[in-house]
């Protein structure tokens, strides 16, 4: 679980490393936590079933063996997972775009909203029912990641006085791996909430393909 920032540092990440942690100690896995980007090396990745980018930010010191290293990883059967600003970090790697879905543009909505939950049978979603409303920071991307990836969550426009498509959490194929994406996550509260933890847990278990 990497929290390293390198751009804006949410104040939610001390709340996420404890959770993560939590949900590890119940769900029968272990996480190590850490904002060192040398631990991102070949021989580390190896003996991890998943990588998680949460709350990271801006263009982090990654040399050319180390995204190397984490393509080779993802792409020959690991997990990745990315969380809320995963999708604001590392603008000028081209192929970490490709492993989150989506390059952050804006967040315009800062408030209680709806999400709709587009598949209720996927494993990472299927306790969540048909949607839910949160107060949170709602996250818009520069490509609408859809055409590439299997949407999860979407944004419900109109519960935020808006009209368009706006998808917010989305899994994937990269190569043998599986990535998950989810924009929530911004606030200590949807990090506290049951109903993200649920989510969070489930996609650990699902991009390790268990």
């Amino acid at each position: 679980m990497l929290t390293a920032t390198a751009g804006f540092r949410h104040e939610s990440i001390s709340t996420a490393r404890t959770i993560v942690g939590t949900l590890a100690a119940s769900s029968g896995f272990v996480v190590s936590a850490t904002e060192d980007l040398r631990e991102l090396t070949a021989a580390r990745l190896a003996s991890t079933d998943v990588l998680m980018f949460a709350l990271t930010s801006g263009e982090l010191a990654l040399d050319d063996g180390q995204k190397r290293a984490i393509l080779e990883f993802v792409n020959g059967g690991g997990g990745f997972i990315g969380v809320h600003s995963a999708s604001d970090t590392l603008y000028e790697w081209a192929d970490y775009g490709r492993l989150v879905g989506a390059y952050f543009k804006e967040h315009p909505w800062v408030q209680s909203g709806a999400v709709r939950v587009e598949d209720q049978a996927h494993p990472i979603t299927i306790a969540l029912g048909p949607g839910f409303t949160l107060n949170e920071e709602f996250y818009t991307f520069r490509e609408n990641p859809r055409p590439l990836v299997h949407v999860l969550l979407a944004l419900d426009a109109p519960s935020v006085g808006a009209q368009g498509d706006f998808p917010l959490a989305w899994t994937q194929s990269i190569g043998r791996g599986r990535s998950y994406y989810n924009a929530l996550g911004h606030f200590a509260e949807t990090w506290t909430d049951p109903r993200f933890q649920t989510q969070i847990a489930a996609a650990i278990a699902w991009t390790a393909g268990r």
